[in-house]
């Protein structure tokens, strides 16, 4: 990491107060890495449970004792296979406990993994692995493999890949079942595996986190383990997490948001983690599971939230009153919550009624019933979104940060939350709103630069100041606030600067919307091209009795989101206001080369996609 300096007095420092430092460097943290703690569980909690897997109906716990056992084995069978410390791993595969053994082994022999999102392509799969120069690969099934052996050719250093259990064997030498894999184990020592975990230094490379490549080729982002070791003390703090807890892990383990709720953070305080069956099967293992601990990126909130309110609009009579009441209660109560207080009187009294009466069987239906602690990241969510949860009694934290800041920099709380903002500053890490209103950050969390690419990251870390490329505000009280991307920014014909994220956002609140683009670089006037959400919008054609296909040109959906988006326009001063938009004759979509693996979307994709309609919308 490039040395830290403070600007010059009388730069860019603290144009918000809110943004004044917290004592961050002075502070002393925990020298441990996140391997140690694992078997540090191991000696001190070993009969507790680690994770949970679905097996004939049935979760079946596996120790930490045993936990730290398979990633001893795994990792003494990749020093047989020849890994050396220095080198990298990758790993393509669905969330399974062989995803995060082959991960923590890797790092515990000194190497760096690196995750690969499921979604990706042959090429792009293939351009991890070639940057890494991974000589060994995890997969989770033959569908995978196919992937790397359509590449392989094109992949010197590749020599091994390894099949996650329950795959069949292949007529490969280079291929290797699980059972085949842990087997090298015997020809290594454990003392030989020990001497590698005790020369683990904190500023050494501990995993690569890759980019989804909203503008190019995803960078790969390194963590030390000093930052995933100060990070997930830090996630710990900001929610209270404890051996009791209990989190479903179900979003792409490539990211460090899920890394740190699968891994870093169970695994410093004992925690237990429940691998999800599938994405298909996410809402039945909430329901199975019901976590304590729960992320979620907007899209699985507002799924849940579009499930909810379908299921209230057939809700009638005395229930349905029962339930509004209830509601209202809820959202009193949650509000004096979110700054600080606890009800008391009457409205305690009702609240308490109303958690016997609804909330009690409400909240087991979606999976929430346990829930201390409800996270929302990744991307913006619409505040309408939180405070209906809220109105549930399931309060939804929303969170700031990137891989590049080892996940969290900002975070609503417990008795410090804000619906509409991401929280105030996380102790220890500094952030400032530069003059281009850009948020940069520096702290313990910070990354040390773009894999194999100084060039990135001399542009991203400049004086030991992470520049993320975000744009955002401080209230004064504290709470920031996201108002686009720099590289979101439309400037129009007229030379006016719009951040199209927030009136985007709005628009999302339609029922059947899935993705809205707003149009207008370079334009007199801004337009929006909008993407329908699959399952909503054939339950939405299904319901009046129209033809899915062909719903892009069906007029009283045009009518209903014109609707949407007039109203939605008269939130925003005139030159911000949307005039004419399309509905998109097929879904934005990851195969399409329109969304990131994490769902983001590529504006450059889409304008390049659908040119041809948005010239039409231009035309008079």
């Amino acid at each position: 990491m490039l040395p830290a300096r403070r600007p010059e007095e009388g730069g860019t420092i603290g144009r918000e107060k809110a943004a004044a430092r917290p004592s961050g460097h002075g502070e002393t943290m925990s020298e441990e890495t996140i391997p140690s703690r694992l078997f540090k569980q191991a000696r001190v909690r070993g009969s507790a449970p680690a994770y949970h897997v679905r097996v004939a109906g049935q979760w079946k716990a596996t120790s930490y004792a045993d936990y730290a056992k398979q990633v001893r084995t795994a990792g003494k069978a990749l020093m047989a296979l020849g890994l050396d410390a220095g080198q990298t791993s990758c790993i393509l595969g669905f969330n399974r406990p062989e995803w995060v053994v082959f991960d923590l082994a890797t790092m515990c022999v000194g190497s760096a993994p690196a995750g690969i999102y499921t979604t990706c392509s042959p090429e792009e799969v293939a351009y991890i692995v070639g940057h890494t120069e991974a000589p060994i690969v995890l997969v989770e099934n033959h569908d995978q493999l196919a992937k790397i052996q359509q590449e392989w050719s094109g992949l010197p250093a590749l020599q091994y890949v390894v099949l996650m259990a329950g795959s069949a064997d292949v007529d490969d030498e280079r291929v290797l079942t699980w059972d085949a894999f842990v087997a090298k184990a015997e020809s290594v020592e454990d003392a030989a595996f020990d001497a590698r975990m005790e020369a683990l230094e904190q500023d050494a490379l501990a995993t690569l986190i890759y980019t989804s490549g909203t503008t190019g080729p995803p960078k790969g982002v390194m963590l030390s383990h000093r930052n995933l070791a100060w990070t997930s003390n830090k996630a710990i703090e900001l929610v209270n997490a404890n051996s009791g807890d209990s989190s479903l892990s179900y979003l792409p383990l490539s990211h460090i948001a899920e890394q740190m709720f699968s891994l870093h953070v169970p695994i410093t305080v004992g925690g237990c983690v429940y691998f999800a069956e599938s994405i298909e099967r996410v809402p039945d293992n909430l329901r199975e599971v019901q976590p304590t601990l729960v992320f979620g990126v907007p899209r699985i909130w507002e799924k849940m939230y579009a499930k909810i309110l379908e299921a209230g609009r057939q809700t009638t009579g005395l229930k349905k009153k029962l339930a509004t009441w209830a509601k209202g209660v809820a959202a009193n109560v949650n509000g004096i919550k979110n700054a600080g207080g606890e009800p008391g009187g009457l409205l305690a009294l009702q609240y308490k009624i109303a958690q016997r009466l609804v909330f009690s069987k409400v909240k087991p239906r979606i999976g929430l019933n346990r829930a201390r602690i409800c996270v929302s990241g990744a991307a913006p969510i619409n505040k309408e979104i939180l405070e209906f949860f809220a109105s549930l009694d399931v309060l939804i934290y929303e969170v700031y940060g990137q891989s590049e800041g080892s996940g969290p920099t900002t975070i609503n709380k417990p008795g410090k939350a804000r619906f509409g903002t991401v929280g105030p500053l996380i102790d220890g890490i500094e952030v400032e709103i530069r003059e281009d209103d850009e948020i940069v950050v520096r702290g313990p969390n910070v990354f040390q630069g773009y894999y194999k690419d100084q060039a990135a990251t001399d542009e991203a870390l400049v004086d030991g100041w992470l520049h993320s490329g975000d744009l955002g505000a401080f209230d004064a009280d504290g709470f920031l606030s996201i108002t686009g991307r720099k590289k979101d920014i439309i400037i129009t014909a007229g030379g006016k600067n719009i951040a199209p994220k927030n009136w985007e956002g709005d628009v999302k609140q339609h029922e059947v919307v899935g993705e809205a683009v707003m149009i207008g670089d370079k334009r007199k006037f801004l337009t929006a091209l909008i993407s329908l959400d699959p399952e909503a919008s054939a339950d939405w054609a299904a319901a009046q009795g129209a033809d899915a296909s062909t719903l892009h040109e069906n007029a009283d959906l045009i009518a209903s989101i014109q609707s949407t988006i007039d109203s939605v326009n008269t939130r925003y001063a005139r030159v911000e206001q949307v005039k004419k938009f399309a509905i998109l004759p097929r879904p934005l979509s990851i195969d399409g080369g329109e969304l990131t693996p994490t769902m983001k979307v590529k504006r450059s994709k889409v304008s390049e996609h659908f040119a041809e309609l948005i010239d039409g919308l231009y035309a008079e």
